[in-house]
């Protein structure tokens, strides 16, 4: 069965409950199935490497997840308008992958979450979809033909879903933040259905 690579970094615990909302939504497409994976933290300092398994929630992504995958959705909460350092130094890294063109063709789109509304939801969506595009995937975002697009009071934009955790950071989605992330995550795999050769 082909699978969506639902690939996340999240320190709090909002993006993760994103991430599942989204592999909820590609898995309400006949015949797709959702790949959860995470990164590992990265320290300024010099520090043990991380162990192979976390703890708790996804496995760390491995590169043959990439090579597998029929998509690609990627989230992060927002540092500043950008992506997290763990999900950046892991794109980083995959200039074999750049190279050989193992993404070029496959669709993607990106989720994150944000402590308030104005927290740079858009501009964090936008630098994680930058590389994808040097990477050569067929990039989409939410259309508004999504009723809850045009509704929602916190998170979920037409670049791609999102969460607005708030003063209290509560990690849950709203129910249109929910229900954005899964139609995110359909409409991805939908495109990788209609893309496979």
């Amino acid at each position: 069965m082909p699978e969506i690579l639902v690939l996340y970094y999240s320190r709090g615990g909002s993006v993760a409950a994103l991430a599942r909302q989204v592999a909820r939504g590609v898995g309400e497409v006949a015949g797709m199935a959702a790949r959860l994976r995470t990164v590992p933290p990265v320290a300024a300092t010099t520090q043990v490497a991380s162990a192979p398994v976390p703890e708790h929630g996804a496995p760390y992504v491995e590169r043959r997840d990439l090579e597998e995958c029929a998509g690609l959705l990627l989230g992060s909460p927002t540092r500043f308008g950008n992506m997290a350092a763990p999900l950046k130094h892991f794109i980083d890294g995959l200039g074999a992958e750049w190279a050989s063109g193992t993404l070029v063709g496959k669709p993607a789109a990106a989720f994150t979450s944000t402590a308030t509304l104005h927290g740079g939801q858009e501009a964090t969506l936008l630098s994680m979809l930058l590389p994808l595009l040097h990477h050569g995937c067929v990039i989409a975002g939410i259309p508004f033909t999504e009723a809850a697009l045009n509704t929602t009071r916190s998170g979920g934009t037409p670049y791609g879903a999102s969460h607005v955790a708030g003063a209290q950071d509560d990690p849950q989605p709203s129910d249109e933040e929910a229900l954005l992330a899964r139609a995110l995550g359909r409409r991805i795999a939908q495109l990788a259905a209609r893309l496979a050769p």
